[in-house]
C-alpha cells in the first residue's frame, strides 16, 4: 500500500500526464495527419497524382491501421501505455520523414501506409492513459481534453500546414520533415514519464495480466464493441473521406486556397469548441448512446448538405459536421472502456477495435467517394452522408451496460 503522500502526489501527477496525452494527440497524431490534405495540391503536382490517387493516398493510413490499431492497444494493456507511446512518438518521426523522400504515387502510399503502422496504433492508448489515471466522471473528461487535444492538432495542421508552414519551410517535403522531428523531440517527455500503479509490464496489474492473445479472445467475443465499431466504421468512413475531399473541391468550384483550408480549419474548430459539452452532457445524461444516434445525424445532415450547398451554405454544412466530430470519438471510446467484459484491463484492446473498424471505412470511403466526383463533383458528399447514416442501424442494437453510473 503507498504512502498518503505517494497518493496525493499521483493525484497531482495525473494531470500532467493527461497533458501530454493531450498535446501527443496534437503534436504527433493529428497535425501531420492533416497536413496531408492540405498539402495535396502541392504534392499532386510535384508527383502527377490523379484525384483518385490523392484518395488512395488519403486512405492508405487507415489501409494500415487494420493490421495495427488492434494490436497496438493490446500492446498497450501488455507493456503499459508509458513505454507504448515512448517509442510510437519516436517511430512516428522516423516513419514521417521519409514521406518527405517520396518521388511518386507509390513510393508516397507505401511511405504513408508505413508511417500509418505506427500512427494508427497510438490513440487508443492516449485514451487508455485516461482509463489508467482517471475513472467514474473524471474519466469523460480526460477522454474530452485528448480528443480536444486532437481537434486542436486537426485545425492547426489544416491551417498551418499549406500557407504558413509550406512557404516558410520551402515545401511540402520540408513540412513533413518539420512534423517528424517533433514526433521524435516528443518521445522524450514519455520516457521520462512515470508509469501508473497499474500500467505497464512490471505492475501488479500486468502480472496478474492475460497474454494478449486471451485479450483478444475476451474483447472479440464481446457483441456491444464490434456494434460500437461498426457505428465508427460508417461516421468515420464518411469523414475520413469528406476531409480529404473538401479543400480540393473548394479550389475546383473557385475558393481561393486560404478560403478552402479555412473551412478545414473551421470544421476542427468547431469540433473542438464541442468536445468538452458533449463529453459532460454525456456523463450528465447516464447514456453514451443517445448523444451518439444526435451525433451521427448531424454528421450525416452536414457532410450531405455538402452535395447541394454554395456559398455561406457550405459553412453552415461544415459547422454542422464539425461540432460533433471530436465529441463523437471521446464518447465512443469512453463506451468502449465502460462496456461489460472490458474495464480498464482491455480497455486499449477494445478500443483498438473499434478504431480498426473505423479504420476500415477511412479506408474505402474516400477513393470510393472520389471517384464519383467524374460523374458529378458534389456527389462524394451524399455518398459519404449515406455511411454515416448506416452507423444508426449499428447503434440501434448497441446496448450500454445496464447498471452505467457516471460517478
Amino acid at each position: 500500500m503507498q504512502p498518503q503522500n505517494q497518493k496525493l502526489s499521483d493525484k497531482s501527477y495525473r494531470w500532467v500526464l493527461l497533458f501530454l496525452a493531450a498535446s501527443t494527440a496534437t503534436l504527433v497524431v493529428a497535425m501531420p495527419s492533416m497536413a496531408l490534405p492540405v498539402l495535396f495540391a502541392e504534392i499532386s503536382a510535384d508527383l502527377g497524382l490523379s484525384l483518385v490517387q490523392i484518395g488512395a493516398i488519403w486512405g492508405a493510413g487507415s489501409f494500415a491501421g487494420l493490421f495495427t490499431g488492434l494490436a497496438g492497444g493490446a500492446v498497450g494493456d501488455r507493456f503499459g501505455t508509458k513505454l507504448t507511446l515512448a517509442i510510437g512518438c519516436l517511430a512516428a518521426g522516423l516513419t514521417g520523414a521519409l514521406q518527405g523522400f517520396s518521388s511518386d504515387f507509390v513510393t508516397l502510399a507505401a511511405t504513408v501506409i508505413l508511417n500509418g503502422l505506427v500512427v494508427t496504433s497510438m490513440p487508443m492508448n492516449l485514451h487508455k492513459t485516461c482509463g489508467v489515471w482517471f475513472s467514474g466522471k473524471r474519466l469523460g473528461l480526460a477522454n474530452a481534453v485528448v480528443a480536444a487535444g486532437m481537434a486542436f492538432g486537426f485545425m492547426t495542421g489544416s491551417m498551418l500546414s499549406a500557407t504558413v508552414l509550406s512557404p516558410w519551410l520551402g515545401g511540402w517535403r520540408q513540412v513533413l520533415f518539420f512534423y517528424a522531428g517533433v514526433a521524435v523531440l516528443m518521445s522524450l517527455p514519455w520516457f521520462l514519464s512515470r508509469s501508473a500503479p497499474g500500467d505497464g509490464a512490471g505492475s501488479e496489474l500486468a502480472r496478474d495480466m492475460p497474454s494478449m492473445r486471451r485479450a483478444l479472445s475476451q474483447v472479440i467475443r464481446l457483441r456491444s464493441v464490434w456494434l460500437l465499431g461498426l457505428a465508427l466504421l460508417g461516421v468515420g468512413g464518411c469523414v475520413q473521406g469528406m476531409l480529404g475531399y473538401l479543400p480540393l473541391y473548394l479550389r475546383e468550384v473557385g475558393w481561393p486556397a486560404i478560403r478552402a483550408d479555412g473551412a478545414l480549419a473551421a470544421f476542427h474548430a468547431t469540433s473542438m469548441a464541442s468536445v468538452f459539452p458533449l463529453a459532460l452532457m454525456s456523463d450528465r445524461l447516464g447514456s453514451r448512446k443517445k448523444l451518439l444516434v444526435v451525433a451521427t445525424l448531424m454528421t450525416a445532415t452536414g457532410v450531405g448538405l455538402l452535395s447541394i450547398a454554395e456559398g455561406a451554405l457550405v459553412w453552415v454544412a461544415v459547422l454542422m459536421a464539425g461540432a460533433v466530430r471530436d465529441g463523437y470519438m471521446a464518447i465512443s471510446l469512453t463506451a468502449a472502456t465502460e462496456l461489460d467484459g472490458v474495464g480498464v484491463a482491455y480497455a486499449g484492446t477494445a478500443m483498438g477495435l473499434t478504431l480498426t473498424l473505423s479504420r476500415l471505412g477511412g479506408l474505402i470511403a474516400p477513393p470510393l467517394g472520389n471517384s464519383l466526383a467524374s460523374l458529378a463533383p458534389a456527389l462524394p458528399f451524399a455518398f459519404w452522408a449515406a455511411m454515416a447514416l448506416m452507423a444508426l442501424a449499428a447503434l440501434h442494437r448497441f446496448s450500454e451496460p445496464a447498471a452505467q453510473t457516471m460517478s
